[in-house]
């Protein structure tokens, strides 16, 4: 079977560059809005679900196309972070949501990120359950908080963000020690 080469100009790219290019308009919403406004919240909280929709739509693409790139492998997650990180260090800014659950996250998800860069020459990391898990809690969260929910379902935000914070721990921990192991593997080679 004759190797094709894979455009970088295709459509799971171009959805990747859409949610990089959504964080900055997520951000002038989020500062618009200064966490008071409904309306203005609700238009980030869907600017938000768009961007991270694309992560999801930009993945599939990829793979049932078989358009898979060297830049898409690397924007992918960069886009990921940028729209995550972004939202929790406002959400924080904007006194919602505590310094440090946004720190742990943070650490949590740069950490394994690098490492998963570092350890591409032993093999490759794929996504587990337990992640796909934690990126749908961290979205799912983070659209909570910017929504304007009436008090009793406001209280849903720190339930789901709790959640989030434990499953983005333990699949953190669950990372380093698959990277161990697929060094170790390569080691033994």
């Amino acid at each position: 079977m004759p190797i094709t080469k894979v455009p970088v100009l295709n459509a799971a790219n171009v959805l990747t560059v859409v949610r990089i290019v959504l964080v900055p308009v997520f951000v002038v919403l989020v500062i618009m809005s200064g966490m008071t406004d409904p309306g203005l919240r609700i238009a980030a909280a869907i600017a938000f679900g768009v961007a991270s929709f694309t992560d999801y739509v930009d993945g599939w693409v990829a793979r049932r196309f078989n358009l898979v790139t060297s830049f898409g492998k690397v924007a992918d997650p960069i886009a990921d972070k940028a729209l995550t990180g972004t939202a929790l260090i406002l959400l924080s800014a904007y006194g919602v949501l505590p310094w440090w659950v946004t720190l742990v996250i943070l650490v949590r998800e740069w950490g394994i990120t690098l490492m998963r860069f570092y350890v591409l020459k032993w093999g490759v990391m794929a996504a587990s359950r337990g992640g796909k898990l934690k990126t749908v809690l961290q979205i799912g969260a983070i659209t909570w908080y910017l929504f304007p929910f009436p008090t009793p379902w406001s209280y849903a935000g720190p339930v789901l963000m709790f959640s989030a914070l434990v499953v983005t721990v333990v699949t953190g921990v669950d990372y380093v020690i698959a990277a161990y192991r697929l060094r170790q593997a390569a080691g033994a080679q």
